[in-house]
């Protein structure tokens, strides 16, 4: 048997769940949308996302005798909100998403692919990240541009919180503007249909184009900002899963899950120090259940997911987007500096930041792609280009 509940790990897993549902459901439900899902189709996917998350945190911190945090991608859920819906409509993104899980659980399995993603050069996965990212961040400073009375709201909010907690900035801003949302819009209580979400499944529909400019990003996203990230975040505390493993559970959850509308389900990175520090247990044997609570308050939280969602609909949608900003600026600020930290691949980089944030398109993939491919591209030529000199000395 297992060593027993403690209320630090309650109160630890409680915050955590907390953080990570309030923190950036508003950039799920964003992304989904960008994509072609309906209302109803949103809110099963929070809802698919938060209960599945929730039974994968629970299965494998009960396996592990680890806080395993698991989570959505909330990058991956950000680089939906910069697409178009793609042609098909969301049952082509929904095949995009199990392609996404199928990639990760065979990341899972044959550790190349692994090795692969985590060869792509840091400047250039980090510039791809912050483009992404930046069309969102920049939502809080047109809020106020466009409701100054609102966004100001919502921001000041953040700020003031921030000062204090961190980690509950975002959910404070995001009670604020629920708030606003209900007081100061023409909210009706009548378009909350139900208090509980329906599960809405949505057959998978598949073209190469998707996969190239969905599903390879959203994987990479997802790999390198939340589970090699949720690895390296357990390792810092003392923990050190099977990495393979991990993918292979959170991978087939996230299959499961997406003919639902759920974009991708992943080892936790923020909210995973939560569970997993010395506020859970000082016993590390012990920290195990601040993930099983977390697990059972998102799926609470996703039962819930409908009452979510109506509230998004009532609201402008640059207020939304402004929250969303607001838990992305430290993502963005983190990936900007990572980005930027070699003066040697500073222009490779820029380049390949430039192009994902242009959100251009070429045979119906998006920025994301170009904007690795295009830094990338230039990283390996100004290393080959280094190198080529130093051989031939040597040779000589």
């Amino acid at each position: 048997m297992k060593s027993s509940f403690s209320f630090s790990a309650f109160t630890a897993g409680a915050l955590a769940a907390f953080v990570g549902f309030a923190g950036s459901f508003a950039i799920v439900v964003h992304g989904l949308r960008s994509v072609g899902a309906s209302p109803t189709e949103a809110a099963s996917g929070l809802m698919a996302a938060s209960i599945m998350m929730g039974v994968c945190g629970i299965v494998l911190s009960f396996r592990t005798g680890m806080p395993i945090s698991v989570a959505w991608s909330t990058p991956g859920a950000a680089f939906l909100a910069t697409q178009a819906p793609p042609e098909g409509g969301f049952a082509v993104a929904v095949g995009s998403f199990v392609v996404t899980a199928m990639l990760i659980i065979l990341a899972g399995l044959w550790k190349r692919l692994g090795q692969l993603i985590t060869a792509i050069p840091l400047p250039i996965a980090s510039a791809m990240l912050a483009g992404v990212i930046l069309p969102l961040c920049l939502a809080p400073f047109e809020a106020i541009a466009r409701f100054p009375l609102l966004g100001l709201a919502v921001f000041g909010t953040w700020l003031l919180v921030a000062r204090l907690s961190r980690p509950l900035a975002v959910p404070a801003a995001v009670f604020i503007a629920a708030f606003l949302i209900a007081t100061a819009t023409e909210f009706e209580a009548s378009r909350m249909n139900s208090l509980w979400s329906n599960p809405v499944v949505v057959a998978p529909e598949f073209s190469v184009p998707a996969i190239i400019g969905i599903s390879v990003p959203l994987f990479i996203i997802t790999m390198a900002s939340q589970n090699i990230t949720g690895i390296a975040v357990l390792a810092n505390f003392g923990f050190r899963p099977d990495a393979g493993s991990m993918f292979k559970w959170t991978g087939t959850f996230g299959l499961i899950a997406a003919p639902f509308g759920c974009h991708a389900v992943n080892l936790a990175a923020v909210t995973a120090a939560i569970c997993a520090g010395d506020e859970a247990h000082p016993d590390p044997s012990r920290r195990y259940w601040s993930a099983v609570v977390a697990g059972v308050a998102y799926i609470v939280f996703g039962l819930t997911a409908a009452m979510a969602v109506s509230f998004i609909g009532a609201s402008p949608p640059i207020l939304i987007e402004a929250v969303a900003g607001l838990a992305l600026l430290g993502a963005l600020s983190t990936a900007i500096v990572s980005a930027m930290a070699s003066k040697r691949d500073r222009e490779a980089a820029l380049i390949a930041f430039l192009v994902t944030a242009s959100g251009v398109t070429f045979f119906g993939i998006g920025g994301a792609f170009w904007g690795l491919l295009a830094g990338g591209a230039i990283y390996y030529w100004e290393h080959r280009r280094d190198e080529a000199p130093r051989t031939t000395g040597e040779a000589t």
